[in-house]
Parts: structure tokens; sequence; C-alpha cells
């Protein structure tokens, strides 16, 4: 079972720059929660700093009830067992085969014989639909395969939290589907905590428990997968839409006079779309070969209300 992440007031800034500050918000054990926000909005900076590797200036990360911003380094190291992380790239040793890539944590950080690793390491393969890749090199499969190798890896600690850099970066739109089912049904198996940082708006869309957005160096709003995706918030609007009209720019903040012309140009502050653009994309739900959660059979029974819903209103 996943462990809940409480950040209160973190702030973070490089030199003079500030990356963002005073962001406060609450992981839920278990759950899966993506964080959004423009390039350049300190994502992966948000990430790190969930996991030890950078120091806030401000502000707390309480795991299982321990602040890790006032741990030493040799404590910190135990709770940094609790974190699988899969990297934007998969982060794999070139040299070696893929199953030396995901036995390597458990050669260096437990002492289990290598029957023992060769029994996790192929269950986590074929968590991950790599079985029959054992003997590859990453140079010799795709960019999807490396993903999954990279996910397979920081299964092999069972941990109860994972984190995900941009899973979807360098994958076409039908690996990025594939990796989205896969990540919601390793999350039915395992229950961890998920968070996943990515730009992509259609895992956003169907993938998590919770959404958050960064933007202007705080978080904009983080909560329930309904309420972002039906948000009024004009940053939220124009994240979700992909459109130019808005707050965010190309290259820097525009000036608020710009920003209220675009949206009235839009009508009703920006808050009127194209038809149907508001209604909630159904939720991606695991796999018909997957035991199911209490959690994700609740989640199941709410989909099919809201579905049942729509068809009535329409």
């Amino acid at each position: 079972m996943g462990v809940e992440i409480c950040v209160e007031g973190l702030t973070k800034s490089f030199g003079h720059q500030v990356i963002w500050q005073d962001v406060s918000l609450t992981l839920p054990a278990g759950e899966v929660s993506v964080m959004l926000g423009p390039s350049g909005t300190g994502k992966s900076v948000f990430l790190k700093t969930l996991v030890g590797l950078l120091r806030p200036d401000r502000g707390s990360v309480k795991i299982a009830g321990r602040d890790i911003t006032r741990l030493r380094e040799h404590e910190l190291y135990e709770v940094r067992k609790l974190f699988g992380v899969l990297f934007q790239d998969g982060a794999l040793f070139g040299s070696m085969n893929l199953y030396d890539n995901i036995a390597f944590p458990l050669r260096e950080h437990t002492r289990r014989s290598e029957s023992e690793i060769r029994r996790i390491v192929l269950e986590k393969m074929d968590m991950v639909g790599l079985i029959g890749a054992e003997e590859k090199l990453p140079g010799e499969i795709s960019g999807g395969m490396r993903k999954r190798a990279g996910l397979a890896r920081a299964l092999v600690l069972d941990p109860e939290i994972i984190l995900f850099d941009e899973p979807d970066s360098g994958l076409d739109p039908v690996r990025v589907a594939y990796l989205n089912q896969l990540i919601v049904d390793l999350n039915a198996q395992i229950d961890a905590t998920f968070l996943i940082v990515t730009h992509d708006i259609a895992s956003a869309r169907q993938v998590p428990d919770n959404i958050g957005l960064l933007f202007r160096r705080e978080l904009v709003m983080f909560g329930p997968r309904e309420q972002l995706l039906t948000s009024d918030e004009p940053v939220v609007r124009q994240f979700l839409n992909g459109r130019m009209q808005g707050p965010i720019g190309m290259a820097e903040e525009k000036d608020a006079a710009q920003v209220e012309q675009e949206l009235a140009q839009l009508g009703d502050g920006g808050r009127t779309e194209t038809p149907g653009s508001q209604a909630l994309t159904p939720r991606l739900l695991p796999g018909p070969l997957i035991t199911r959660t209490p959690r994700w059979e609740e989640i199941a029974r709410r989909e099919a209300e809201l579905r049942r819903r729509e068809v009535t209103r329409a």
C-alpha cells in the first residue's frame, strides 16, 4: 500500500531565481496524481525535492510522518527506499542488458540470492510486458521498451511511492496510450502512490485521481481530476485545451490587459469552449486480466454512473 505525501509551504530557488514558492498539497496514499505545467515551471525540480535529491529553501515534505527536509543523509537514504523513479530516458546502463539493468538495484541495495533476484526481475519484466527481452541491450530496443525497462527497474524494490518524470516524452501517441494503460494496471496491482509529471493532456484527462498545475512560480490548483477538468480558471482552461489565448505565453508571461482582451474574444471570460470540451473524458480502468482492488472497483462504479448521467442528459 502506498503512503501519503504531505507538502507544506515548499519554496525552491536557484540563486535569485525563484522556481516556485509556498507549494502545499497532499498526495493521497495509493492514488495516481499528475502534475502539469508549461515548460520551465519546475515540475522536475519538484520531483527531485520530493525524493530528497534537492533541498528546498523553506517548507516541509512529510512522508510516513517524517519531514525529509530535516533528515540527515543516512536517514534520507532509508526513506528513499520507499521510492521508485522512472526518469525521462529510462536512465538505463548502455553496456548492460535489460535483465542486468533491472537487477541492478537488488544487487546494489539488498543481499538477496541470485535465484531470488531472478524471480523478482522476471516477475517485474512480466508486469511490464518484457519477458523474452532479457538479453537485449538498451541500444537495441525502442524508446517505449526502454521506458518499460526503466519502470521494471523502478519496481524491483517494491516501492510504496513511484515518481514518473515525463514518461511519455519521445513516444508516439500509440505508445503513450499503451504506457498509460500500463500505469493504471500497475496501480491496480501494487496500490502504490503514483505522481506523474507530464505535458500530455490526454494522459492527464484519462489516468489520474488528482491533477495539479504549476504556473508563475506557484501551484495554481491541485485537487480531484473532475475539479480540474471542469475548472473555470483561465490558465487551467488554456493549458487543458492547448490554445494560445490565456495567461501562458510563448517565452514570457503576458500582461493582464492582453490576457483579458484574448479571453474576451473567446467569450464568457474564456469559459465558453467548443461544444463538449468540458465533458469529462472517460477514465482509464485496469485491463480485463487485472484483479481490481476495492478502490478501483469504486472508481469503475463512479465512471459507469457518470456515463449514465451523460447519456441521460444527451
